[in-house]
């Protein structure tokens, strides 16, 4: 019997209680959905960082002389370097100034990231995007001693009124950024549900059991070798329960590829009791994937509850159940709309903390990328040095040998399309959020998990598409076309322009480029921008061709 079989199974399988040991245990501790009320502090999720600015870039300085310094004459003006052993007076109040706080919104800031989407030719945009800071604690390695502000401000006493140090959030640590790419199939539903509140989930899921930051001073943080990932101090008891709780509920709702569901990060098998090193400790890796598999049953359980068929339902308005039409009030937020959404989205996520509150796009500042990926949207990364496309994901199709070995048993078929590429009961990716009817045989919201280590400068930036660029473009073609452009925006604007005019699919292209410590020198390393210039030349003439129409 499938998920959807029929209205009156699916009816009662949502109010079975838990008849499981320690579902008593676990309730208290199940994440609250978005949007509903809970005895913490609600964390925020904002579409701006904060940075440090002079006061002499917002308004002119009161205290310098009357005479202006600039007026001076050049016989007897001095340089503006903090080499220079006689300053001005009025240099030298500008560097005793204080700095100001200021609010920069990430979407409009073009010099730091850039995100562009396109529908090309299909009917509606399914894609979405989000960025901003994310309100968890910081997961980056600790600095060396070598590398601590206290010791940059020794070495470099300007270093401190620095145009790119960044602000402290209100716990004391450097801010984490978050930027997610999800490209719906079927509609816009699944893949704007991912965008409005897949960071919240992993927010939640981080306050929930109590995570506490990699940076915090004289915590204890066991010894980690390069098996371990970092781990980070919290209630190991109350994720052990939360993780118990929803892998039961995958197992009872959906069954199939579930009733023998293990998820690679999850340590509630005793892993903890046995195993000293992380007693009391979490990773943040097991955090995010608690929060995807915990999204997806969410989304899963909303859609199998509704009814195509519900005339009534379907009249009611959509502010039914909010509070005086506010949204952030509503008591039951109706997840994917009124109708029952048959689709589903994929996902890729990429957070990035420091271990200073310098930005992760200095020069100078090391920084840890953590890469969160479901379905066959791409990251990529342009190394410094031999200005290489890195991938850092891989594409989740039936054609990947690992994806191909995990589902063979439960995949009702198996096969391959007219254009040569192989499909598992007509789809194309393997891991998605949604897509209810393929629950059972393993279509499920299983991250990829990856964490690199950035180095000062060691990458020029963050490439992320869907696939409607990554299936038409190569991997170094993208990352050329970045290096080609004057600032990130610009770099995004011309990947999704160079694709849907060279493309002879036209499906929705969106592109998101993240500036990265050595974005200054990305021309430099290897051929910079030459190695495929004449093949995307060649493609871009062959599209303008209009003889092409007749192949």
């Amino acid at each position: 019997m499938t998920l959807l079989s029929a209205r009156r199974v699916t009816s009662r399988v949502w109010t079975l209680a838990p008849s499981y040991s320690f579902a008593l245990q676990a309730r208290n501790y199940v994440t609250h959905l978005p949007g509903q009320p809970t005895g913490k502090k609600e964390p925020q999720f904002r579409d701006y960082f904060v940075s440090h600015l002079p006061s002499s870039s917002l308004h002119p300085d009161p205290r310098g002389p009357t005479s202006p310094f600039h007026k001076l004459p050049r016989s007897e003006s001095t340089p503006h370097t903090g080499a220079t052993s006689q300053s001005p007076a009025s240099f030298q109040a500008l560097i005793d100034r204080e700095t100001t706080v200021v609010r920069i919104p990430l979407r409009s800031a073009k010099h730091h990231f850039g995100a562009v989407t396109a529908r090309g030719t299909r009917p509606s945009n399914e894609d979405t995007y989000q960025a901003g800071v994310i309100d968890i604690p910081a997961f980056a390695k600790r600095p060396p001693a070598s590398l601590t502000i206290k010791r940059l401000y020794k070495q470099d006493p300007l270093a401190k009124y620095s145009e790119s140090r960044g602000a402290e959030t209100a716990s004391g640590d450097p801010q984490v950024f978050y930027f997610g790419v999800f490209d719906g199939h079927g509609g816009t539903e699944c893949s704007s549900f991912l965008r409005d509140y897949l960071h919240e989930y992993i927010q939640n899921a981080a306050l929930d059991i109590d995570l506490q930051s990699s940076l915090r001073p004289g915590a204890e943080v066991p010894p980690t070798t390069s098996e371990l990932p970092v781990m980070q101090e919290g209630d190991r008891r109350r994720i052990g329960d939360l993780e118990k709780y929803l892998v039961q509920n995958w197992r009872r709702i959906v069954g199939g590829y579930f009733k023998r569901f293990k998820p690679p990060h999850f340590a509630y098998h005793g892993t903890e009791s046995t195993d000293p090193t992380i007693a009391n400790h979490v990773s943040i890796e097991e955090v995010l994937e608690y929060a995807f598999l915990r999204a997806d049953l969410d989304f899963v359980k909303a859609q199998a509850a509704k009814q195509d068929d519900d005339v009534v339902q379907a009249e009611r308005p959509l502010n039914e159940d909010e509070i005086f039409h506010r949204p952030s009030m509503t008591r039951s937020p109706q997840i994917g709309g009124r109708a029952r959404f048959k689709g589903g989205s994929t996902a890729s996520v990429a957070m990035i903390s420091t271990p200073t509150p310098t930005p992760f796009w200095h020069p100078m500042a090391p920084s840890s990328l953590l890469v969160a990926h479901v379905g066959d949207t791409r990251m990529l990364l342009c190394s410094t040095e031999t200005g290489e496309a890195i991938p850092v994901t891989s594409n989740h199709h039936p054609s990947s040998p690992i994806e191909a070995s995990r589902l063979r048993r439960y995949a009702a078929t198996f096969v391959t399309d007219s254009f040569g590429e192989e499909r598992m009961s007509g789809l194309a990716n393997t891991r998605a959020f949604g897509d209810v009817h393929s629950k059972r045989i393993g279509v499920s919201a299983e991250p990829e998990l990856k964490r690199i280590e950035l180095g000062p400068a060691e990458f020029s930036f963050l490439v992320m598409v869907s696939d409607g660029i990554s299936g038409t473009l190569l991997d170094q073609e993208v990352v050329d076309i970045v290096k080609e452009s004057k600032t990130p925006e610009q770099g995004a604007r011309d990947v999704v322009n160079f694709s849907t005019e060279v493309t002879k699919e036209g499906d929705n292209a969106t592109c998101l480029v993240i500036r990265l410590g050595g974005w200054e020198r990305r021309l430099e390393g290897g051929v910079g921008s030459l190695g495929t210039k004449e093949s995307r030349e060649w493609r871009r003439q062959d599209a303008t061709d209009p003889r092409r129409s007749r192949t």
